[in-house]
């Protein structure tokens, strides 16, 4: 699928404000409403549009402390990688992982409602998992700007 400038437009203004209706969208964009629930069909069908989601206040759901771990495995076999990425995975606490290229392996977002929960979610659940060598951790003291939207 090629974007066209239409396309592009309507992706920016979704990522900043999901609850547009496709009447507000095609004011905004001078097209039909039925040409836009095409183009947002297309988007979603072609993978451009992964979901739809909700962004909370972590403050107000008591989800205080964000942190970033640097996490060093034992080995680098793609089978250790794998199970790494399917474990971790299912840690609620890690909103996002990443594998690294670099002096380390993996940079863990995690979200936790004090240092009394990230400690226990380090000791007794992350540190414990099968080739984690080592785990440095950095924590947030004050969030500048958190961005969900690209720039395109």
């Amino acid at each position: 699928m090629h974007l066209d400038d239409t396309d592009i437009k309507l992706l920016r203004i979704l990522q900043h404000d999901a609850t547009l209706s496709n009447k507000e969208l095609a004011f905004r964009l001078h097209k039909s409403i039925a040409a836009i629930y095409e183009r947002v069909k297309k988007l979603k069908q072609h993978g451009y549009i992964k979901k739809t989601v909700a962004i909370l206040d972590r403050q107000k759901i008591n989800m205080g402390l964000i942190s970033f771990s640097q996490v060093f495995l034992k080995a680098h076999t793609a089978e250790v990688l794998n199970e790494f990425e399917k474990e971790v995975a299912k840690f609620p606490e890690v909103m996002e992982c990443y594998q690294m290229a670099g002096s380390y392996d993996f940079m863990l977002r995690i979200a936790t409602k004090d240092m009394q929960a990230y400690h226990e979610f380090l000791r007794y659940r992350l540190a414990v998992l099968p080739h984690v060598n080592t785990v440095q951790t950095y924590f947030v003291l004050s969030e500048t700007k958190s961005e969900t939207a690209y720039p395109i």
